[in-house]
């Protein structure tokens, strides 16, 4: 089941990234004192209490500016809104109430999604009632913190956690293959969507994107039953101009966590740009099946060796997701549209394809028998047993003498070897290494 999305939303300065670092635990934002120095919405998962989520910063919103930075922000912060499952709407308790707050809240209100009103800055009891004027906002029962100080953190995550309880995956939906279309603005996500789900298909359904605003497909094509996520159709609703291009990641995000299969939609006039890796980074991190999808194929002028050049160009550029395989259609004319969705049905199969432990185990050994681990820190490493632990993505355990001692390049060798007995084309594969004692 997807992960839910949780937006730190609230006008510049209040502490927004402050929070987001001490809930990650890393140091990602940059924390300035200069109101609109978070310009890019950053995202990382957080647990509280056995949930896992999405955990989103945004520019601060300033309703009224004419600054173009932060009218950017509020655009982007308006997108966080949308795709949120929850939002923790923060305010200052130090500066107190002000008119910027009462119209976030107003937009606040007309979203419809679950607020939690969060008062930060409060690092001391006596600052505990500046929090009474936050009640006029109409968002409930503010909660006071210090992100600074890490106070309340526990008291709030409580609460946004409450929200999620509800939460419960369509038991329909489970028996489909869900298929993320992604990629940046104007590739052609909408019109490879209605081309799969075209005229001479049944629709089962359209129904609304599960706490999306997207609109999902299900659709049945020669008696396999697809469920299409489509992330083009949110952004006509939020009319977003072209120069902000880089918030469809946000809009990625969700989908790419509820699919099987993400389809990385590259424009064929344009190249790979940083965005489609960045799009891909999100779904090969997220151990989703990966195709790239190389759209408007037909306006390419070519020759022999056009395909073998362009191929070459994406595996640089999107090189750490190698075992992606890649196909060139025309969403317009419905060029390899039929092959695409036999290399959809296949790559599903392989996100989700567990292999014996007795061939597993052989294929290591004679990986080990061809090329002896190298002897790290003084100690050679020994490895005594794999198994197949996981799928979606397929995910293996080796023990070995020492976890410290294994070197990248021969977890990439074992990982190659996996892949070169067993497939797992347009899958990420995931090697976990523990420690044991040797009987």
């Amino acid at each position: 089941m997807a992960k839910p999305i949780v937006a730190i939303v609230g006008r510049p300065n209040v502490g927004k990234s402050t929070l987001f670092n001490k809930l990650v635990g890393k140091r990602i934002a940059i924390v300035e004192d200069t109101p609109g120095v978070t310009r890019d919405r950053i995202y990382a998962e957080v647990e509280w209490l056995n949930y896992k989520f999405t955990l989103v910063d945004t520019g601060g919103i300033e309703p009224e500016s004419d600054d173009i930075i932060l009218k950017q922000m509020k655009r982007q912060a308006q997108i966080a809104i949308e795709t949120a499952d929850v939002i923790i709407f923060m305010v200052d308790g130090k500066e107190g109430l002000t008119s910027t707050d009462i119209e976030v809240a107003e937009m606040l209100r007309r979203v419809n999604k679950p607020v939690v009103l969060v008062v930060n800055k409060i690092d001391n009891l006596k600052l505990e009632d500046n929090k009474y004027e936050f009640y006029s906002l109409g968002l409930g029962e503010p909660i006071t913190i210090s992100a600074a100080l890490s106070l309340g953190l526990g008291d709030m995550l409580d609460e946004v956690v409450k929200h999620f309880k509800d939460r419960v995956e369509d038991d329909e939906e489970s028996h489909y293959i869900k298929v993320a279309i992604v990629g940046k603005p104007n590739v052609g996500k909408s019109s490879l969507l209605n081309r799969l789900s075209g005229e001479e298909r049944a629709i089962v359904s359209d129904i609304p994107g599960t706490t999306r605003d997207a609109i999902d497909s299900l659709v049945e094509i020669n008696g396999e039953k697809f469920l299409f996520i489509d992330t083009a159709g949110i952004r006509r609703k939020s009319r977003i101009k072209e120069e902000i291009e880089k918030y469809s990641v946000i809009r990625s995000l969700a989908a790419i966590d509820r699919a099987d299969v993400c389809l990385i939609m590259i424009d064929a006039t344009q190249g790979v740009t940083e965005q489609d890796e960045k799009i891909a980074g999100i779904a090969h991190e997220a151990g989703k099946g990966i195709i790239i999808v190389v759209n408007k194929w037909d306006l390419i002028e070519k020759n022999d060796k056009t395909m073998n050049e362009y191929t070459n160009k994406i595996r640089t550029a999107l090189s750490f997701v190698a075992y992606a395989p890649i196909i060139y259609i025309s969403a317009k004319t419905g060029q390899r549209v039929a092959k695409l969705i036999e290399l959809i049905k296949y790559v599903a199969d392989q996100n989700a394809m567990r292999v014996k432990t007795g061939a597993l185990n052989e294929v290591i050994s004679e990986a080990v028998m061809l090329r002896q681990p190298p002897v790290e820190k003084g100690k050679a490493l020994k490895i005594y047993y794999a198994t197949q632990v996981s799928t979606k993505p397929p995910t293996f355990t080796i023990f070995v003498n020492d976890e410290e001692i294994v070197h990248f390049s021969y977890d990439r060798y074992l990982e190659n070897q996996i892949r070169q007995h067993f497939g797992f084309e347009g899958t990420p594969i995931r090697i976990i290494y523990k420690s044991k004692k040797e009987d």
